[in-house]
C-alpha cells in the first residue's frame, strides 16, 4: 500500500462518507425488520408495499423534482465561476448519466412490479 491511499482512507472527509453510508444502510434494514415486525411477515410487509408503491413514486417523483431543482441552481453558480467549454461538456455527461441513471432505475421498479 501507498501512503498516498492510507491518507485517503483515513481523511475525515471519507471517514464522514462511510459513516453517512453505514448509518442509511442501518436505518434501511431496522425499518424493514420492524415493517415485517408489526404486519407480521414478510408476505404482509410485500403486500403492504406493493399496496401503497403509488405513494412512493409520487414521493420520488417530489425527490427529483428537489433534485433538479438544486442541479439547476448548483449549475447556475458553476457556470457563472467558470464558464469554459470544457466545464459545460462535463456538465451535460454528468446530467445525461444522472438521467439514463434515474430512468433505468425506474424501469427495474416497474419491470418489478408486474
Amino acid at each position: 500500500m501507498n501512503a498516498a491511499w492510507l491518507r485517503w482512507l483515513f481523511n475525515w472527509r471519507t471517514a464522514r462518507a462511510l459513516l453517512w453510508t453505514v448509518l442509511l444502510l442501518v436505518v434501511a434494514v431496522a425499518t424493514n425488520v420492524a415493517g415485517i415486525y408489526f404486519l407480521g411477515s414478510i408476505a404482509g410487509w410485500e403486500q403492504w408495499l406493493a399496496e401503497v408503491s403509488g405513494f412512493f413514486l409520487l414521493w420520488r417523483l417530489c425527490l427529483y423534482g428537489a433534485t433538479v431543482y438544486g442541479w439547476r441552481w448548483m449549475r447556475r453558480r458553476l457556470l457563472a465561476r467558470q464558464s469554459d467549454a470544457h466545464t459545460r461538456r462535463r456538465l451535460l455527461r454528468t446530467e445525461i448519466a444522472g438521467g439514463l441513471a434515474l430512468v433505468t432505475l425506474e424501469c427495474s421498479l416497474l419491470m418489478q412490479s408486474t
